[in-house]
């Protein structure tokens, strides 16, 4: 218990010695740390902390105040502000509503800089224990947030790891799930093993089945339509799977959605886990888009029939105030990608690692490297906490809703059809109802305009 906080003070330290200290707006921030990290610290530690403080805000405060050289102004004004802003898409923006909600947050902006402040490269326990250590915990905390079976927990046999994004996600189990079946089949069969998704999903699968060196022509794209709410057909799943054994192919691998990017479908995982158990596919859930949500219990029975899932992951940088990167991956059997991306080599090598006693988390993900991304998602929790980060999204959804109205409404606007879509995605921390009703104006003067031409 006492080594979280001894943490906390090394990280300080290198923060106020090697982040931001040339910059006058360091001030801030450094008063802003340590009124969370004074709420954060137990009590027996507050003397030696106000003292150590003390030393190093003098240090700041003599050495460094009016000290910022003239060629940081320079870049600030003349290069940051005049020649890389003008180009920046400002995916924080009130007013910003492509693509995804991306957002950032005060706690995950602290989290990555404490991050970048101890710069820890921790690919094994070893290199630094508390960067394993507190992504397990955090791994757990929003595992069980997200009421996922205790097969997920690192409690039991699988357990969580954070990955860049969810194309890292589905790749790794996909290439887990490749291996697993060509050990029982032989590796001679990859040229038959057979993927199934929906033409929803996201086409980072294709991708991850290019790098798996699963062919093409083995990839069954399942159509869906509006009568399923674009939803994958678990009857045009049984079908297809039914003709490829017939063929002698060898079904192998299912990515369900929560959430789909094209249309937000939400495919059924209770009836789809079932057909992949019964066909012995590993089933991997998508929930990268909306799973964030599902913290919140009127939203969490969209994951029903997650316990029929093999894998299951969602982007904490999507909704959950998390700044980018962290996508959450759980798996039922670590070993499965243990066995599929281990490497061995002696300068890797452990006691801990080797006897079991530690997780090693290089052998959950391609890279060897992997930065302390933990920490945000940790801070995030830790300001915030479950109730505040659910009124967040509710907030959020019921401006989306306020959208939703505006376009039905409107009978020049229908909220999805077969004919021209427009994704219109809520979420930035700073977005108010104002902003949804300038957007929504917007889109009606182009609306009248292009009608005008028709």
């Amino acid at each position: 218990m006492h080594t979280r906080w001894w943490i906390s003070l090394l990280i300080i330290t290198r923060i106020l010695k090697h982040s931001l200290s040339l910059a006058k707006f360091s001030l801030v921030i450094c008063r802003s740390l340590f009124q969370i990290l004074h709420r954060l610290v137990p009590t027996h530690f507050k003397m030696f902390w106000m003292d150590y403080l003390k030393n190093a805000w003098t240090w700041i405060t003599e050495c460094q105040i009016g000290l910022m050289p003239t060629i940081l102004c320079f870049i600030f004004n003349a290069d940051i502000r005049d020649k890389i802003m003008p180009g920046v898409t400002h995916w924080q923006s009130p007013g910003y509503f492509a693509y995804f909600p991306s957002n950032s947050s005060i706690a995950g902006f602290l989290g990555e800089m404490l991050s970048a402040g101890v710069n820890v490269v921790g690919f094994s326990w070893i290199t630094s224990p508390a960067a394993t250590e507190l992504e397990t915990i955090v791994m757990d905390w929003l595992g069980k947030a997200l009421k996922l079976p205790d097969a997920f927990l690192s409690t039991g046999h699988g357990g969580g790891v954070i990955q860049g994004t969810a194309s890292e996600a589905v790749l790794v189990v996909l290439l887990a799930a490749r291996d697993k079946i060509l050990r029982k089949v032989g590796e001679d069969a990859i040229r038959k093993l057979v993927v199934y998704i929906s033409d929803q999903t996201h086409a980072s699968l294709q991708k991850a089945c290019k790098i798996g060196g699963i062919f093409p022509q083995n990839i069954r794209i399942l159509e869906t339509d509006s009568s399923t709410e674009y939803a994958l057909s678990p009857e045009s799943l049984t079908k297809t799977i039914s003709q490829d054994i017939a063929l002698g192919l060898i079904p192998f691998f299912l990515c369900a959605t929560i959430g789909t990017t094209s249309s937000t479908a939400v495919d059924p995982l209770l009836a789809l886990g079932k057909i992949a158990k019964s066909n012995g596919l590993w089933f991997h859930v998508d929930a990268a888009y909306a799973g964030s949500a599902c913290i919140c219990p009127e939203f969490r029975p969209y994951l029903d029939g997650v316990e029929e899932a093999d894998s299951f992951n969602m982007n904490a940088h999507k909704l959950f105030l998390t700044n980018f990167d962290c996508s959450a991956l759980w798996v039922k059997e670590r070993n499965a990608l243990i066995q599929s991306l281990s490497t061995k080599a002696e300068y890797l090598e452990n006691k801990a690692y080797q006897e079991n006693m530690v997780v090693d988390y290089k052998d959950w993900q391609i890279p060897l490297g992997r930065r302390f991304r933990s920490l945000k998602l940790w801070m995030v929790f830790r300001l915030y906490g479950l109730e505040n980060l659910q009124v967040y999204i509710r907030n959020r959804i019921e401006l989306a809703r306020k959208f939703e109205d505006l376009v039905k409404n409107d009978a020049r606007f229908e909220v999805l059809s077969n004919k021209y879509i427009l994704r219109f995605a809520v979420g930035a921390p700073l977005t108010e109802e104002r902003h949804i009703f300038a957007a929504w104006e917007m889109l009606q003067e182009k609306a009248y305009a292009l009608l005008k031409r028709m």
